[in-house]
């Protein structure tokens, strides 16, 4: 076949696509309709994630080309135009812009959200409730810092739900307008970004280059796309949104660094078959509290995977997750149970068991 009338045939399936993109909004259209008159919350992330896995075991069963990740990537953001629809999603998240909480935010809403960068963590939870944001992305923990205290205590203070977690692979790009690393003379980042990537600055004789630590990495390409005589070590979408030529990926000495993100709201989900509960426990302070406590989940058999402990305007509380949804009749019993212990935080849908 030439290649023209291969052209004309990709024409072809696009306006089928176009098309049938449409009659989708139609029907999204119908539906929002019925959750406006219910206050019914228009997003649902285990109706998502139920319509992805089905999706993919339909693509799987008829031998389609496509990967599961790109069938995410295709539908995800289809999901995100037809929400925005007639008013784009306000979602508030730890700043600044293209940052990795910003691309965690940008995996589950697309790109036609209106984000909005905050400095604190606090700062998010405090827009989302209040109603300035719908949506408030920040991060829970990191497979190297481990839990993220600000996180924890804004979970205790506000009455916010967590609807999402969101997994985000760390890796960094050495970025630079120069086009040889001779003439490099500067290299910006966030400090824990320079030991991140030791090695790589090592191998490349750029350990002696002068490092200007910044208080992000965005802000670190933001300075070097002004700076063709520097670099910059940041987020590949960092790169991107201030147009500075990547040199090298992937430059992080550890390949597993991965930071989990939690999507704060006010409502709850409805369960998935697949979910993961989060729960802060205070506990009265004898003996044995944490155990007795403990032995509920292992007589429900409701697997724990993750408990820690955190220390909130100098009261000890537990900061505890474990599979299944809160309606689930096992788990039911131990919140009525312990119900002056635990602060339920949100069921959704489980990503992982751990970063």
């Amino acid at each position: 076949m030439e290649l023209q009338e291969l052209r004309k045939r990709i024409d072809a399936v696009d306006e089928k696509l176009l098309d049938l993109y449409n009659e989708r909004l139609r029907y999204v259209k119908e539906v929002g309709h019925l959750k406006h008159e219910t206050g019914t919350p228009i997003y649902r992330p285990e109706r998502e994630q139920e319509i992805l896995e089905r999706l993919h075991r339909i693509n799987r069963e008829r031998g389609g080309l496509l990967t599961d990740d790109a069938i995410d990537a295709l539908f995800l953001e289809l999901f995100a135009v037809a929400r925005n629809y007639e008013l784009p999603e306000r979602v508030a998240f730890l700043g600044p812009e293209a940052s990795f909480t910003h691309q965690a935010a940008e995996s589950k809403f697309g790109a036609m959200s209106a984000y909005v960068p905050i400095h604190t963590i606090k700062g998010v939870f405090r827009e989302v409730a209040r109603g300035k944001a719908k949506f408030g992305v920040v991060p829970i923990e990191n497979s190297f810092n481990g839990i993220v205290s600000d996180t924890i205590s804004c979970l205790s203070e506000y009455d916010l739900k967590i609807i999402a977690e969101v997994l985000v692979e760390i890796h960094h790009v050495f970025a630079t307008k120069a086009e040889d690393l001779k003439q490099i003379k500067r290299i910006y980042s966030k400090d824990i970004a320079f030991g991140q990537c030791s090695q790589f600055l090592e191998d490349f004789g750029l350990d002696e280059v002068e490092q200007i630590p910044v208080e992000s990495t965005a802000k670190a390409a933001q300075l070097a796309a002004k700076d063709p005589e520097s670099a910059a070590i940041c987020a590949e979408v960092a790169s991107r949104l201030y147009q500075l030529p990547m040199m090298f990926k992937n430059i992080e000495d550890e390949g597993n660094n991965r930071t989990r993100f939690f999507i704060v709201s006010d409502f709850e989900n409805a369960p998935s078959g697949n979910d993961k509960t989060t729960i802060l426990v205070r506990l009265s302070n004898r003996p044995g509290a944490l155990v007795d406590f403990l032995l509920d989940f292992k007589e429900a058999r409701i697997g724990l995977t993750k408990i820690k402990s955190h220390i909130v305007e100098g009261a000890s509380i537990f900061f505890i997750e474990f599979d299944g949804h809160k309606e689930n009749e096992k788990i039911r019993r131990i919140f009525q149970k312990h119900e002056e212990a635990i602060k339920f935080l949100g069921s959704y849908v489980k990503e992982a068991d751990d970063v």
